[in-house]
């Protein structure tokens, strides 16, 4: 049944990819409208195939929709063929359940993923006809929420949104519309709403606090107003096994990134590597058991027919029980013609054992992260892996048969020097040398080795959110040394872009006085700046000057220890003094141990859960 508006059946003969727009798939929740008290539009600020491989979606749309008197419906990012056209027409952006525009809707909630989606968060409520700005947005209706990771530092989109939830979402998000339930039963105003909504944790309402500036432009304290609370702590959902995950998911028309069943096994991750967000923002390390996984695993295939599962995290090689979670799981996939598969390796437990299980890894192609050409740099960024571990590692893949190998690395790393970045060139060719030197790799075949380089993004909430991103020129001296230092057929260098990085950290690190910049670019007609096709630096620029804004205030400057940042309101359970401690280790490139092996005291014991509690 398609369930997209009338009015849009003309145009999609004009667009690519029909199948994002129509709606109508296998397993979507279609309600009653008499029957639903609160309306939500999960919104994902970019395209169908993007978002509908996302595992938050699956999760949020079943736990809200589980309960009858809720309904959350699914809107994605026109791609600009499909708003060219709702434009010209007049058409309102709309859900795909009930095809109903997005401004019939109580809840507009974005997931916040990435810094460049903030203008198609901008242009989804543009087309949805709903006022960008908070404060335009006076009645208890169009309530505009976000969540993800980008929420830890959501600053720059403060005057546009209501609410923002931090840390897991599957509890609060619920506690936030049953309040607002209340609310409209009772004839409460939005205000009376969000100064109550604030009082839940994991809630962060922007408009109770002011913020002050000091003269060189750093912030200089953060303010609540009417009873807020001085810090908003991050909401933990301690007990994986009885954590809301979804039987059964829309299953998408068209192919989507990753078009399988995805199951979470564990939140969190022990490693510390100081780049990376994502390994503090959801600390405390808590697995689901074995129990858990096989339940969601035989639910989420049955109900969709996939024949592919990946068991998702953040690190799923470091299970507790990896080997036997996989034997377990082996007693039906392998009779139902189920394939397996990790969608992240680590170098330093890689083994033929756990290959053997792992049946859906392709022979074509391995992927690995070193992160830094150096053991210098390796041991600054707290990697904890050896070129001994990876060239083992990839001995072992070559003897199981594989001969294209991908390594991801990241330039513009705290304290890298020129000779760092090729010495991810020199380790490609080592890796080259190894499949000659091995006796038993795969006969009559060449190997093929890929070097990817990603620009390093200071982010809040790491031991390196001090660091001021290298410049742009500097990065894309190191990207041309790193293209010229490659003399071998065998190995094929890639990279990213230093201007589209340079704009990450802008809004990364940045503070409500982006709210205008980012107006401002979409005016310009800016979004979808992920992608090449659509990203225009030279415009972007234009906007900050126009709002006599200076980007390289956020991206570039080295900030002093002492410096309040914009985040500083919000409690992710990282103690700053941690932070601080991990990123004087940096510099002195001594290594930290991961939280199996040793507590380092980063504070997420404080949510009482997971590992943390654990016996070592």
């Amino acid at each position: 049944m398609d369930m997209y508006p009338k009015e849009v059946e003309r145009l999609l003969q004009k667009v690519q990819k029909p199948g994002r727009y129509v709606g109508g798939e296998t397993k979507s929740v279609v309600k009653d409208k008499k029957d639903v008290d609160v309306r939500f539009a999960f919104c994902f600020p970019d395209l169908y195939e993007i978002g509908m491989s996302h595992l938050g979606i699956k999760i949020l749309y079943g736990a809200m929709n589980e309960i009858p008197y809720f309904w959350c419906e699914r809107v994605f990012a026109p791609w600009v063929d499909m708003e060219a056209q709702l434009r010209e027409n007049n058409i309102p952006l709309y859900a795909l359940e009930s095809g109903d525009a997005v401004k019939d809707f109580d809840f507009i909630g974005f997931t916040l993923q990435y810094e460049l989606s903030y203008t198609n968060v901008l242009n989804m409520l543009r087309l949805a006809g709903i006022p960008l700005r908070s404060a335009d947005r006076t009645e208890l209706f169009h309530i505009v929420v976000g969540g993800g990771p980008c929420a830890c530092n959501p600053e720059p989109l403060a005057d546009f949104f209501d609410i923002f939830f931090l840390g897991d979402g599957e509890e609060v998000d619920i506690e936030v519309m049953e309040l607002y339930r209340q609310c409209k039963k009772e004839g409460r105003d939005k205000h009376n709403f969000l100064l109550r909504a604030a009082q839940i944790e994991g809630v962060y309402v922007p408009s109770l606090y002011d913020v002050e500036y000091n003269p060189d432009g750093t912030v200089k304290a953060y303010f609540p107003k009417e009873g807020a609370p001085a810090k908003v702590r991050k909401r933990v959902v301690n007990d994986m096994d009885s954590a809301y995950f979804p039987e059964s998911f829309p299953v998408p028309l068209i192919d989507i990134v990753h078009d399988r069943v995805s199951v979470e096994v564990l939140r969190g991750c022990i490693r510390g590597c100081r780049f990376c967000q994502a390994g503090f923002l959801y600390r405390p390390f808590r697995e689901r058991s074995i129990e858990t996984i096989d339940k969601h695993c035989r639910a989420m295939c049955a109900s969709t027919g996939y024949d592919e599962i990946s068991l998702s995290s953040l690190s799923t090689n470091d299970y507790g029980r990896l080997n036997e979670l996989l034997d377990y799981l082996h007693r039906w996939t392998e009779t139902e013609k189920v394939s397996l598969s990790l969608p992240s390796l680590r170098v330093d437990n890689f083994s033929p054992e756990l290959m053997k299980r792992v049946n859906s890894v392709r022979k074509s192609g391995l992927t690995f992260a070193p992160e830094a050409g150096s053991q210098r740099l390796r041991d600054v960024i707290n990697k904890n892996v050896t070129e001994e571990e990876l060239l083992r590692t990839v001995n072992v893949a070559f003897t199981e048969g594989w001969t294209r190998i991908k390594l991801y690395f990241m330039i513009g790393l705290p304290t890298e020097t020129m000779e760092d970045v090729l010495e991810i060139v020199e380790l490609g060719k080592k890796v080259v040398d190894a499949f000659y030197r091995n006796k038993e790799k795969p006969k009559g075949k060449g190997v093929e080795v890929s070097l990817s380089a990603a620009a390093f993004v200071p982010k809040p909430f790491t031991p390196f959110q001090w660091f001021g991103q290298d410049t742009m020129e500097t990065l894309q001296e190191k990207q041309r040394g790193l293209k010229s230092g490659n003399h071998s057929k065998r190995v094929n260098v890639s990279y990213h872009g230093a201007q589209t990085s340079f704009l990450e950290a802008v809004f990364a690190r940045g503070d409500r006085r982006l709210g205008g910049v980012l107006e401002n670019a979409l005016n310009r007609g800016l979004h979808f700046d992920g992608w090449d096709e659509c990203f225009d630096f030279d415009s972007w620029m234009e906007s900050f000057a126009v709002c006599g804004v200076d980007p390289a205030f956020y991206a570039t400057r080295t900030r002093a220890f002492d410096e309040i940042f914009p985040w500083d309101h919000l409690d992710y359970g990282i103690s700053k003094e941690f932070l601080q401690e991990e990123c004087r280790r940096a510099y002195e490139a001594q290594t930290t141990p991961n939280c199996r092996e040793a507590c380092s005291g980063c504070g997420a014991a404080c949510f009482k859960g997971g590992l943390c509690l654990e016996k070592r």
